[in-house]
């Protein structure tokens, strides 16, 4: 039997090379390797957990969406959905919360950073965490919503609701599929075998820089970031403002970010040829554009139709519903709710 794979990506607006090469493009590999039943879905859910507008969710989901396809997800060689439009989701996640400890939640280093506890000088330990929401209770100030902290139960919903074997993160999420182990146990050993333990599959560790900032990880910030349908020109001209400087100590973590990217984009064979850091930059902008040539044309095509775009979203849904369906079925009877 194939080993079942499934991955997500929030919905929080397009996509950038950092996420094509980190993630995207190993997806549609694992995808057209023949090896594997792949689920991929957009984590729309996870998008509320922080700051949105509804117009802008709406059009960010669609855009992700769109550019999944481009990039070559295909619906008919994956299950391909939303997942706000699968219910069984988050009714999983309800009764992982009510099995999960509050201690376990705030071990989560991710809560730490996106509620930016760092900014009040909370202590990375359960404890002072502990104390410090309780506190937070009686302060108006303290705009920290209830996801931020319970999404890692809606995440351990997302996988387990289709029992994988596979599940490929970066290695800023083994904390969260950690959690997914830890929860398929405590259920398995209260309520008998139900979840098989999923394995992770840590993808290549590519991490792409920022333009702007060479020693963060890529953001979808300004121009920091190359988006995967930005014009040849936009391209050119983000790469033109990309830091070079150079530290005589440690060398430039800006030049060695873009020569990664050449390699990455097929610069391989020139790359210890720059001594000039405008044709060097001159060289990616052009290999990047030429690489997403047909992604620009086919998620153009695609975002020109979206009454086709959500029946294809709506098609996958189903498709995992039925799946989804029948776990959420084994459990609810497992645990007594009628």
């Amino acid at each position: 039997m194939k080993e079942r794979i499934l991955s997500g990506i929030r919905a929080s607006g397009k996509l950038h090379v950092g996420n094509y090469l980190g993630a995207l493009k190993q997806f549609v590999e694992l995808q057209n390797s023949g090896g594997h039943e792949c689920f991929f879905f957009i984590a729309d859910l996870h998008a509320l957990t922080t700051p949105f507008e509804p117009k802008e969710l709406s059009q960010n989901t669609l855009e992700v969406a769109a550019e999944y396809l481009a990039a070559g997800i295909d619906p008919d060689k994956s299950v391909f959905f939303l997942q706000s439009q699968v219910l069984e989701h988050t009714e999983l996640a309800w009764i992982f919360n009510c099995l999960t400890s509050l201690g376990e939640l705030l071990r989560m280093p991710q809560f730490t950073e996106k509620a930016k506890l760092s900014e009040y000088k909370i202590e990375n330990n359960v404890t002072a965490r502990r104390q410090f929401i309780v506190n937070a209770m009686n302060d108006m100030k303290f705009h920290v919503n209830a996801g931020l902290l319970n999404y890692p139960s809606l995440m351990a919903a997302d996988i387990l609701l289709y029992k994988p074997t596979l599940v490929p993160v970066g290695e800023d999420q083994v904390a969260h599929i950690d959690l997914t182990k830890h929860t398929a146990k405590l259920f398995n050993n209260r309520f008998g075998e139900t979840f098989p333990i999923p394995k992770t599959y840590l993808q290549k560790p590519l991490r792409i820089m920022s333009l702007s900032d060479p020693t963060k990880k890529m953001s979808k910030t300004g121009d920091e970031a190359l988006m995967l349908d930005d014009s040849p020109q936009e391209i050119l001209r983000k790469l033109k403002k990309a830091v070079t400087a150079t530290d005589t100590k440690k060398g430039s973590p800006g030049v060695e970010n873009l020569k990664f990217l050449l390699e990455q984009f097929g610069g391989t064979s020139r790359v210890k040829d720059f001594t000039k850091y405008n044709e060097l930059k001159e060289s990616l902008a052009k290999k990047i554009a030429e690489h997403f040539a047909e992604f620009r044309n086919k998620k153009t095509k695609i975002m020109a139709n979206k009454k086709q775009l959500t029946q294809i979203l709506a098609e996958g849904a189903s498709k995992a519903q039925k799946i989804a369906g029948k776990t959420l079925a084994e459990v609810k009877e497992k645990i007594g709710l009628i």
